[in-house]
């Protein structure tokens, strides 16, 4: 059958604004100081992603620029709104225009971050984007090893769609790898659902969720 589609541009480099959260285009000098502040010292923050912590600011402004200047990604800053501070980043990769398909990866989040409305709100930001465009479908991939990626994904309403066996050697060892991903027909119901829960009048005083995603997310069903 025959698609009445056509194939959306590389996505621009651009700020994506959020209520809790922005994305910026990754820029070494703007952001080094606040990531290397996040994330110094954590070094389990790395134990998922393919290289080894950085020892030194040096060391994370040279990995950071080895982003920037990498063909085929979009690379973001993730600033938490609250102080103004970059606490993370991420890439939008996998980025193939001609199919419709895009992901989110490379996911860096501080301890700072982690669990936090920001951080999901990011990942909402990178899918509306994605889809604002005319891409057709927006991928998760991870160590089918790493448990809490696995279940992020769920959470955020990606659909598991199988096991890539020996896909990769990562850090010398076997990785296999667990896919997700969600389409654009189901977006619009994904996305009511990270916005019920990212309102406002969904947390109490204290910052505690009121209902969770998941809950949102099977009442859109």
């Amino acid at each position: 059958m025959t698609l009445d589609w056509k194939a959306p541009p590389f996505p621009p480099a651009k700020v994506l604004d959020g209520q809790y959260c922005r994305l910026e285009p990754l820029d070494v000098g703007r952001h080094l100081d606040d990531i290397w502040a996040a994330n110094a010292g954590h070094d389990s923050v790395w134990d998922w992603l393919p290289t080894t912590p950085p020892k030194s600011k040096e060391e994370y402004r040279a990995l950071l620029d080895s982003m920037v200047a990498k063909a085929g990604i979009v690379p973001l800053a993730v600033i938490d709104k609250a102080d103004g501070k970059a606490k993370g980043h991420l890439w939008i990769m996998e980025i193939r225009p001609e199919h419709g398909v895009f992901e989110v990866g490379w996911i860096t989040y501080s301890p700072a971050l982690q669990r936090t409305r920001t951080a999901t709100e990011a990942i909402y930001l990178v899918g509306d984007y994605g889809f604002s465009l005319g891409y057709r479908r927006y991928e998760w991939k991870c160590n089918n090893l790493n448990e809490p990626s696995k279940r992020a994904a769920l959470r955020f309403g990606f659909q598991y769609e199988g096991l890539f066996r020996q896909h990769m050697v990562v850090k010398g060892a076997n990785r296999d790898t667990a896919w997700f991903s969600i389409i654009d027909s189901e977006w619009p119901a994904r996305a009511r659902a990270f916005q019920a829960w990212l309102a406002p009048d969904n947390f109490d005083a204290q910052g505690q969720q009121k209902a969770s995603l998941t809950d949102f997310a099977k009442a859109q069903a």
